[in-house]
């Protein structure tokens, strides 16, 4: 083996050690729902990881439609297999879209960070608002319990990743929930700045 060979090796080898995982357990809104994969923002996001020259790698495990008590179903064999540095939580939606109660959706997210805390990862818990169709009181309560749990958790979380764009003409889909593929960097951008100082902290 040359000297140029074995730079490579060594380069490929440091790489492979020192690479990070982050877990996305979503539902549509990560997912890419009705898009290329590529355009995304999970995908825009991993472009200014890249860019930034941070050794992680974002492994996308969102599924359109999970809820709640899907993501309790699969989280364990993703922390497993991943063993991931940091979790980005993103769902409850559809628990709410389905009208469950507020306290079953709070009580699962907060099963889902406890075991992402206890496989050593941090948790950025993603929130997301619902439309009024079962009351202002019932929304209220959906909503209220991110930042309540992030409190009570002592996590980070990202306000509602789609105030930006949710009465942007352009931003959302025809069917009125799902952001548009244009959307898809601003969603990235947002999350950014709430992970990049977790990232720095690392």
């Amino acid at each position: 083996m040359n000297k140029f060979s074995l730079m490579v090796v060594l380069a490929l080898f440091s790489t492979t050690l020192f690479a990070k995982n982050i877990l996305v357990l979503g539902d549509s809104i990560s997912a890419a729902y009705n898009m290329p994969t590529e355009k995304g923002w999970v995908n825009v996001l991993q472009q200014t990881l890249n860019e930034n020259d941070l050794p992680y790698t974002l492994i996308n495990k969102s599924i359109s439609g999970d809820t709640t008590r899907g993501g309790l179903a699969r989280i364990d064999k993703a922390l497993e297999q991943y063993k991931p540095e940091i979790v980005l939580l993103e769902l409850g939606a559809n628990d709410g879209l389905r009208g469950f109660p507020p306290f079953l959706i709070k009580k699962n997210l907060r099963e889902l960070i406890k075991r992402s805390k206890k496989a050593g990862a941090q948790v950025l818990l993603l929130s997301m608002r619902i439309p009024t169709n079962y009351g202002k009181r019932y929304t209220d309560m959906f909503y209220n319990n991110y930042p309540d749990l992030a409190e009570e958790m002592d996590i980070p979380f990202v306000p509602f990743i789609l105030e930006d764009i949710a009465l942007v003409q352009g931003m959302i889909q025809k069917d009125g929930l799902h952001p548009s593929a244009k959307a898809q960097p601003i969603i990235a951008d947002k999350v950014w700045g709430y992970l990049e100082p977790v990232l720095r902290a690392d």
